[in-house]
């Protein structure tokens, strides 16, 4: 049965990263099943299509219950003394994710929605984006898979350009390597191929463009 995903949006606005993680969730999920609540009006008004086709509210989801039962909401917390786990897919059908996830040191943004009284799962020690928390929750909850059996990536470095990299803070649900036509001699490589995270699609193409911006500035 699908679940439900809320992202209570605690920022004024929607900047490029947020917007490229947001359309991955949308994209994975399916906007029915997808909840952007806490919207600004002017953030509400200036949702891109991509979005807007999902669930968008400027209700919080405090003043959500007649809709969205708090017994029935799931908070991902890092701070949880319990794992999320496939058995939690009987109790919760919406699963709550504050922030936006992936600041880099952690804010603890999650708080707010903490002193709310959900009940709380985590998906580990290691900071998550949001639309990989959010991918992560459904391999669980809907796919039945262990958060353990899920491989993860953990601060994989981005290769950018040729001689050009950059290393990620976060945790990532880990692709398998790219296999390699066996009759193509040029593109074998001695080294064994590294598993690749599952990055939303553009987001090489923004990371290339905010290195530049950033040594523009010297």
């Amino acid at each position: 049965m699908a679940k439900n995903y809320i992202i209570e949006h605690m920022e004024e606005g929607m900047h490029e990263w947020c917007k490229l993680e947001y359309e991955h969730m949308v994209s994975v999920i399916g906007p029915d099943h997808v909840y952007f609540t806490a919207l600004t009006p002017k953030t509400l008004a200036d949702m891109p299509e991509t979005l807007a086709k999902a669930h968008c509210h400027t209700e919080d989801i405090l003043t959500m219950q007649d809709r969205i039962p708090h017994s029935k909401v799931c908070l991902l917390d890092p701070s949880s003394p319990y794992p999320l786990s496939p058995e939690d897919a009987d109790t919760y059908d919406f699963f709550l994710f504050g922030g936006i996830l992936g600041d880099d040191p952690p804010r603890d943004r999650t708080g707010e929605l903490r002193k709310l009284g959900f009940a709380t799962r985590h998906l580990g020690e290691v900071q998550m984006t949001t639309d990989t928390a959010v991918n992560v929750t459904r391999r669980v909850v809907e796919g039945k898979i262990p958060l353990d059996k899920i491989p993860f990536i953990d601060h994989p470095e981005i290769k950018l350009r040729k001689k050009e990299t950059v290393t990620m803070p976060f945790r990532y649900i880990a692709l398998p390597p790219k296999e390699v036509d066996a009759s193509d001699e040029s593109k074998k490589s001695k080294k064994p191929k590294k598993p690749e995270p599952l990055l939303p699609p553009g987001m090489i193409e923004l990371l290339i463009k905010d290195n530049d911006a950033a040594l523009d500035l010297f």
